[in-house]
């Protein structure tokens, strides 16, 4: 088993250490103690199985734990998550231990059978399962409550006694996948296999996502960029083109939905949901048993969780919206106050203060996104629910709602209030560029600098040359100070759809060309807007979300599946039969012995 080169080689590891633990400095030793011998039971007594060491901190401001697994145990853990991994003949079947020599790439000692993001995955989720058994507290500290299910981790967290959890980095898989990645600049597709191998299947598919999209942008940039500047007025133009966008969204759609089914089976995802989903780390409640499964896990009434939702969430929801709604009214105040201003003064200076509004306001909408965000994602799971899929859904739903009404509320206030196009175009383009910038700046330039700095101040402070120097403590500590790094699509190809109607609608070119009232121009809008959703259906309809070959593949492994479920199950009646029979037997020569 090879051993990480993150790890330097002062210390010796009996096993690879994948996930570092970091406990508060006042963590009584009662509950490292027990915490630790938790982590190492075995399944059947109520723990994980995992193995830990500890790891010296010179400067005592923490306790600091290295934790990994056997090549045994890591392999029963990827059977329990269902892991869906390639068979000699080529085909996704989920993995079985008892199979294991069956399965491409499969060898006594290969370590890397498992990927680097799927061992630390096995980890992370062994350690979210660890629920209490009959605790009331953890250890030495009683203000920390624990009853019967659970979750220790979530526990330990809000408690302060656990800082931090985090995944190992492998410095020299890392250092490969940088140099194919970014490091040498050459014009060519990312390396999404080698990013889902070390990163995991979330982050490889949001590159993926960011490359596809790039790649679809292009058709409408090289359409939009004329129109944008030379025809913006031009009605007749513009009609050809707003349903030429509506057909692409439609399409773009599609296609990418067909190519990350591709993508999720070719990383053995796309069956990996199961039919009796276990219940996320957060979800809390009595320990009692589930009828369908019969297994012992927290139990919370619906009732509960429904008046946490209309009675809390939804009124939150609506506040969030009024004050976005509020925070618009006063940017529309300060673009009549500079535009009042330039039409008195008439200087380059008011000029340029007219497009002040529209910057001020777009930086106002990123910031207000990300603080809803982030009380978006207490409120739900504050909420408490059972299924990850569940709480994904409950979140997507209430931070799509605020940020389109934050996004684009002054957007459909100016275009069907105001009808004023010139403003429309100035705040659409001062939206779109500001958030841009922001987004570019929070997510790549921001993270890159304070990784820079942090190196340049830990080199000057050790007076070392190079990183690699460090030892090991020091080496974790800087990772665990690195920063912490699609529905929604469908319904605004929808919206978009109506909005483009109401601005064709709008124009004088219709009005001249249709001399009807306003009641009857409105009931034909509605009827071109019904057609168009219904051609945007229709190819939706068309263009089948997952591949033909892909929809194949994934029914010969459910049918594999369902036959090996099967077949266990007539070996086990079988083994059972026996017993009786050899029980039957046994009795029958106790009998003829008696006698």
């Amino acid at each position: 088993m090879k051993r990480l080169s993150s790890v330097s080689e002062d210390i010796e590891f009996t096993f690879t250490p994948l996930v570092v633990l970091e406990l508060a400095k006042d963590t009584d030793d009662k509950a490292i103690e027990w915490f630790t011998q938790r982590i190492k039971e075995k399944k059947h007594l109520g723990g994980a199985h995992l193995k830990i060491k500890p790891l010296d901190d010179q400067a005592g401001n923490s306790q600091v734990y290295l934790l990994g697994a056997s090549w045994r145990r890591l392999l029963v853990g990827a059977e329990a998550l269902g892991l869906v991994k390639e068979y000699q003949d080529g085909t996704m079947r989920v993995f079985t231990y008892q199979n294991k020599e069956d399965y491409k790439y499969f060898s006594g000692d290969s370590y890397d059978f498992l990927t680097m993001a799927e061992r630390q995955y096995i980890i992370k989720r062994e350690l979210e399962n660890l629920r209490a058994i009959n605790e009331t507290m953890v250890p030495g500290h009683p203000q920390a409550k624990l009853y019967p299910g659970k979750s220790i981790i979530r526990r330990l967290q809000t408690s302060g006694l656990l800082l931090q959890l985090y995944p190992l980095h492998d410095k020299t898989e890392l250092e490969k996948l940088s140099t194919i990645w970014y490091k040498h600049f050459h014009v060519a597709l990312q390396p999404l296999n080698d990013i889902e191998k070390y990163f995991g299947q979330n982050i490889a598919l949001y590159f993926a996502f960011l490359e596809y999209f790039t790649i679809a942008l292009f058709p409408m940039a090289l359409i939009g960029v004329p129109y944008y500047i030379f025809a913006w007025e031009d009605y007749d133009k513009y009609i050809i083109f707003a349903t030429f966008n509506l057909l692409w969204s439609t399409i773009v759609l599609e296609v990418w939905k067909r190519w990350c089914a591709k993508l999720s089976y070719n990383w053995g995802t796309l069956l990996m949901k199961r039919k009796f989903e276990e219940p996320r780390p957060g979800f809390h409640g009595q320990l009692g048993l589930n009828p369908a499964t019969g297994r012992k896990e927290p139990t919370y009434p619906n009732y509960k969780r429904l008046l946490r939702i209309y009675l809390i969430s939804v009124p939150f929801v609506c506040l969030s919206i009024y004050i976005s709604i509020f925070v618009m009214m006063i940017y529309f105040l300060m673009e009549d106050l500079a535009l009042s201003y330039n039409n008195e003064v008439q200087s380059f200076f008011s000029s340029t203060l007219t497009f002040c509004p529209s910057i001020f306001y777009a930086v106002v909408i990123e910031v207000m996104n990300r603080i809803y965000k982030y009380a978006a994602e207490w409120l739900t799971s504050w909420e408490n629910h059972r299924l990850e899929s569940s709480y994904q859904n409950h979140l997507v739903l209430k931070v799509l709602v605020f940020n389109f009404i934050n996004c684009f509320a002054s957007l459909f206030y100016i275009a069907f209030v105001l009808q004023d196009m010139k403003l429309l175009r100035q705040n659409l383009a001062a939206l779109l560029i500001t958030s841009q910038i922001l987004n570019q700046f929070m997510e790549s330039v921001l993270p890159y600098w304070l990784q820079k700095h942090r190196i340049r101040k830990i080199k000057k402070k050790l007076h070392i040359s190079s990183i690699e120097k460090l030892p090991l403590a020091d080496q974790i500590q800087m990772q665990g100070e690195m920063g912490q790094y699609l529905i929604a699509f469908e319904t605004m190809g929808i919206i978009s759809v109506m909005t483009n109607c109401a601005l064709i609608g709008m124009s004088p070119q219709v009005k001249e060309l249709f001399h009807i009232n306003g009641i009857e121009r409105v009931l034909l809008i509605v009827a071109i807007e019904h057609a168009l959703l219904a051609l945007k259906f229709i190819l939706a309809l068309a263009i089948s979300d997952i591949p033909s070959d892909i929809r194949t593949k994934v029914a010969r492994m459910e049918f594999e599946s369902l036959e090996a479920l099967k077949r266990k199950q007539i070996k086990e009646a079988d083994e059972s039969m026996e017993m009786e029979e050899q029980l039957e037997t046994e009795k029958t020569w106790e009998g003829k012995k008696k006698i």
